[in-house]
């Protein structure tokens, strides 16, 4: 097998895992055996464990001795870390991408943002949080900037096995937070001060955390 060959595969095994990580069809602490994988996938076993390596990097796979590979479980610290710094990344990248933005873009976001609403009489923390992402995503994608980018997506990654528990335990934070995006459609779309839209929405962000916190600790 050729290394193009090889590194093609390893994509594949790649993009194969972390979607279904993503959806949490393999939640934390989910046994990931390689040989099952690269039966399924139909390739060997040596760009599948290439695949778990990248996805070990980006904190979404642990691996134990004696037990093999598994789904990350992020503990409270590392939430915490997570969101901390997501709140600085992202806020930047909104701000820096606030002035490429279009109409549409901004009728798009909205549009999400409404479904999200109509979403809290009926809550189901996963969809709401696959909701939230996209919000955010149509806000901070044209940033310019690739690096700013590539650091945000990490965080998301981070955060893709707790998001959900996280809404759950505060279910007084999604109302509060869909008025929040709005205000920041607002923002941008009436051309506020830079600064002033970079902090809200990055104390967006750092809201979810304090909520969070409180409500565990509560608990």
């Amino acid at each position: 097998m050729s290394t193009v060959e090889t590194g093609s595969k390893s994509q594949d095994a790649y993009d194969w895992i972390r979607e279904r990580i993503t959806r949490h069809e393999y939640g934390p602490g989910y046994r990931l055996v390689l040989a099952s994988i690269a039966a399924e996938l139909d390739m060997s076993v040596v760009p599948v464990r290439e695949a778990i390596r990248r996805l070990e990097a980006e904190h979404l796979v642990t691996f134990e001795k004696n037990v093999g590979a598994r789904v990350s479980v992020v503990d409270e610290d590392q939430y915490v870390y997570t969101m901390q710094t997501l709140s600085l990344v992202e806020g930047y990248a909104t701000r820096l991408a606030a002035p490429h933005l279009t109409d549409e873009d901004l009728a798009a976001a909205s549009e999400i943002n409404e479904r999200m609403h109509r979403l809290l009489d009926h809550f189901d923390a996963h969809v709401y949080t696959q909701l939230n992402q996209q919000f955010h995503a149509v806000l901070f994608a044209a940033c310019p900037n690739p690096h700013v980018l590539d650091l945000v997506d990490r965080g998301w990654s981070r955060l893709a096995g707790l998001r959900d528990t996280s809404f759950a335990l505060i279910p007084s934070r999604p109302r509060h937070s869909v008025e929040e995006h709005d205000r920041i459609v607002e923002l941008i779309r009436t051309g506020a001060d830079p600064d002033e839209l970079e902090l809200f929405t990055r104390n967006h962000r750092l809201r979810t955390l304090d909520a969070f916190l409180r409500a565990r600790h509560d608990h």
